[in-house]
């Protein structure tokens, strides 16, 4: 079995002095006056995050104490949000922490003022106040759930579905549900039908992408922050993984819909995500699927080599030895945030090419 949560080598929030009882949320773990924390990751792109803020800020109902870490901008974009957007909460780390480090200190800074449901927001996503309102109707209505999610459309193509939950992601090469229908099977039990289910709207699935996210304050508090060796990559999996080993249940509510632009994707990050993608999956096996481990290593290294040798025969050296060093590291135990050695392997190699966001 796995080994629990205070086993794990990220931030233990119980050494983190942020437990307030002034602030704590009476009656039965439900929250007064919709209160949430939005925590948006920067990294040099202050248009889109500033677009993102102040749409956040516009909103109606909900009260939103907007958090904006910026990942060790490189452009002035940290001098540009705090010009356009003085309202806002501006962490400025030092360094480029990647999605579960960056995120990480803004959850700490939001948890250390309210026990408000955390709403984790990518500052190329686009999501309506009426759309968070519902997912934390959805929340409020079972204390075991912990962490739900919308339907995620492309921005550019509103009938093209990218994600309605995801899969396992030591198991499944595709780990994103593409179709609702895919969705109501994997939560389905054999004696019920199909027809039965259709109009459940909320599903469960191993995990919730974190484009659009909203996670109870208690999960934190019960599990911890992200593991920050992922990086970049499969943190949530992780995060969503320990929650259901401690009774939260990870849903998405298809009633909810958000959108993802597409448009930020390069050479570079692909080769990057290349790199996580692999490495981080042996991560999550290593942790959670002991008794699996050594067949699971073996499907994951004969898949990686096979997508290694596809990308050098379509001339992408970088991205073939990307991934194999991505396997070597993950075999090796080499984890937390190796943009420089990934992207040293390659023609173009700048650091400033790290992917922030998932």
């Amino acid at each position: 079995m796995p080994n629990g949560p205070t086993d794990d080598p990220f931030i233990p929030l119980q050494f983190i002095d942020f437990l307030h009882t002034a602030n704590a949320v009476q009656g039965g773990g439900h929250w007064v006056q919709m209160e949430l924390a939005v925590i948006i990751l920067n990294w040099n792109a202050a248009a889109d995050t500033i677009r993102c803020a102040r749409a956040v800020a516009s909103w109606k109902v909900l009260h939103p104490t907007i958090w904006v870490v910026d990942n060790h901008s490189t452009n002035g974009s940290a001098e540009a949000i705090s010009r356009e957007c003085p309202d806002v909460h501006l962490i400025r780390n030092p360094a480029n922490l990647g999605f579960s480090g960056g995120n990480n200190r803004g959850i700490v800074r939001a948890l250390s003022t309210s026990d408000a449901p955390i709403l984790l927001l990518n500052n190329d996503a686009f999501v309506e106040e009426q759309d968070i309102i519902r997912l934390l109707d959805t929340l409020k209505t079972d204390d075991r759930l912990g962490l739900i999610g919308p339907l995620i459309f492309d921005a550019d193509r509103q009938d093209r579905l990218l994600s309605a939950g995801g899969r396992d992601i030591g198991r499944y090469i595709n780990t994103h549900i593409s179709t609702r229908r895919e969705a109501q099977r994997l939560t389905t039990n054999n004696k019920r039908t199909r027809e039965a289910i259709a109009d459940e709207p909320v599903h469960q699935v191993d995990y919730v992408p974190g484009t659009v996210i909203v996670i109870r304050a208690e999960v934190f508090r019960t599990v911890g922050l992200f593991d920050e060796k992922y990086f970049f990559s499969g943190e949530v999996a992780d995060l969503c993984e320990r929650a259901r080993q401690h009774g939260y249940a990870s849903v998405v509510d298809t009633r909810a819909r958000a959108s993802h632009s597409l448009d930020r994707s390069s050479d570079l990050r692909e080769t990057l995500h290349a790199y996580y993608t692999f490495r981080n999956r042996l991560l999550f096996i290593r942790k959670f699927r002991h008794a699996q481990r050594a067949s699971l290593y073996s499907f994951w290294i004969l898949y990686g080599l096979g997508v290694s040798l596809k990308a050098q025969l379509q001339g992408q050296s970088t991205k073939a030895r990307a991934v194999r060093l991505g396997l070597l590291d993950g075999l090796r135990g080499r984890f937390g945030g190796q943009n420089e050695r990934v992207l040293s392997i390659g023609p173009r190699a700048t650091s400033e090419a790290a992917p922030h966001q998932q």
